[in-house]
């Protein structure tokens, strides 16, 4: 049961309520004035509060903000003998939680005390439940139990409220941008900019600009002025993605602004300071760029003051399951798809797939698949062809087709020259039969129609 505490000038309302409370369980304290009855909270600290509108000096409204102070704060019932819904509605504003009018039935009374009850108790389960979440899988999106990411999220527990430079390093995919965002959103920075580069991306001639911004008429095309990254992310959080590939040149001038904490615009002639923590991150080996002088030594030591290592998805066999289970229901949301399992044939071949892609490739994999099943459950046949262990002919040349796409476009290309490959030799096998074809495939024939006009297929014969 709980502690109620009753405000009420009446003597006699306060006897009444206060014997029907006690006869039903509860610890019951009154008092006679919105002033008293703050003072009695510091001390009884009840769960719901029985307040009237009517007080003298201080009346219920008035009180209401300094009864939810506590912490936690009570459920404030209030009780009006006039029944106006303005008074109602300013008293929910306020943050009470329900009212009651005088006079009111006792049945009525107790139900509503039960229901503020049971809205407490479902408040914390949820936040202990937020709590248990947030210590088994870390930082709000990045999902993991293994030991591997235990490890992760203990750094970024201890450097979140440390402003020092952090090196997040892994293999393309790993989810390095997650981490330095939850480091950020986590941080006393969280409030201010976070602003995300990537170094492979900018080419050489801008990347001074990029980072420190340019007066107007500073270069052609220069036809206003550029507020650079370091500016943009004052009082916040710069994210310096793929570092390893900055020029030389450009490592220099980085190296000068994480000294100095100031930036000179390109055709400016003063210098501007900045507030920035800055988190970079790479798939390369830093240190050995440095023994091969292609990464300056006194940069590296600057921003490796603490390094995370995101390990690769391979290595993370306890959090792989949690993270299929997880983007189904994601894409199930965001697509408005209605998936509901996954068959476990399905399941046992991306459970034991290597994924060199890691997490991306893992997100880009099933996003595949829910789009292309044909039903509520993941089956085999729904997963790309390298996941099922398919190999693509390599003398082909299909190799030397992907060496300028990303991988997820690598990975599209490829799946889709194999889908194309498997309907035109079930077509044959089936004797141009689609239903047949389908049936094989574990597709409909509504699918196999929209690939054949996809992959502009042509079937000699029909349906038989």
């Amino acid at each position: 049961m709980a502690r109620v505490l009753i405000i009420d000038d009446e003597p006699p309302i306060r006897k009444i309520v206060s014997i029907l409370l006690k006869e039903n369980g509860h610890q019951v304290r009154e008092a006679e004035s919105a002033e008293e009855g703050i003072e009695l909270q510091k001390e009884f600290q009840p769960s719901v509060v029985l307040l009237d509108l009517s007080l003298p000096k201080m009346n219920g409204l008035e009180a209401i903000p300094h009864l939810l102070e506590a912490v936690p704060p009570p459920s404030i019932i209030m009780m009006t003998a006039y029944g106006s819904i303005r008074s109602a509605v300013e008293a929910m504003r306020a943050g009470a939680f329900d009212y009651l009018t005088k006079p009111f039935d006792n049945d009525e009374l107790l139900m509503v005390i039960d229901r503020a009850l049971q809205l407490q108790l479902l408040s914390a389960e949820v936040e202990s439940l937020r709590q248990e979440l947030e210590m088994r899988y870390g930082f709000s999106e990045i999902i993991g139990i293994s030991p591997p990411m235990q490890k992760v999220f203990r750094i970024m527990s201890r450097v979140k409220d440390v402003d020092a430079t952090v090196l997040v390093v892994g293999e393309s995919g790993t989810g390095k941008e997650l981490v330095a965002r939850a480091i950020h959103r986590h941080s006393k920075r969280s409030s201010n900019p976070f602003v995300a580069v990537n170094c492979s991306a900018i080419p050489d001639t801008l990347l001074e600009a990029e980072f420190f911004g340019a007066e107007r008429g500073a270069y052609t095309d220069a036809r206003e002025r550029r507020i650079g990254k370091f500016e943009q992310a004052h009082r916040g959080t710069l994210f310096l993605d793929e570092i390893g590939d900055l020029p030389l040149d450009a490592q220099a001038a980085l190296l000068r602004v994480l000294q100095d904490h100031k930036v000179t615009r390109l055709g400016g002639k003063g210098t501007i300071e900045v507030n920035v923590r800055v988190v970079a991150a790479t798939n390369r080996d830093l240190e050995e760029m440095v023994g091969k002088r292609n990464f300056r030594e006194d940069l590296f030591w600057r921003i490796n003051v603490v390094q995370i290592k995101l390990p690769p998805l391979r290595e993370r066999g306890d959090d792989l399951s949690l993270l299929i289970d997880y983007m189904v229901d994601r894409y199930n949301s965001e697509l408005g798809m209605s998936i509901q399992s996954i068959r476990s044939d399905a399941r046992a071949l991306l459970l034991e797939y290597e994924w060199p892609g890691n997490v991306r490739e893992l997100e880009n994999a099933l996003c595949q698949a829910m789009i292309l099943c044909d039903g509520s459950q993941l089956r085999t046949n729904d997963l790309p062809p390298r996941v099922r262990g398919e190999v693509v002919d390599r003398e082909s040349g299909a190799h030397k087709e992907f060496d300028s796409l990303t991988l997820a476009e690598a990975v599209a290309a490829s799946s889709a020259k194999v889908e194309r490959q498997m309907i035109v030799s079930r077509l044959a096998s089936c004797n141009g039969n689609r239903t047949a074809t389908a049936d094989s495939l574990g597709i409909s024939r509504k699918t196999l129609f929209n690939k054949m006009k996809q992959y502009t297929i042509d079937a000699s014969e029909g349906d038989g």
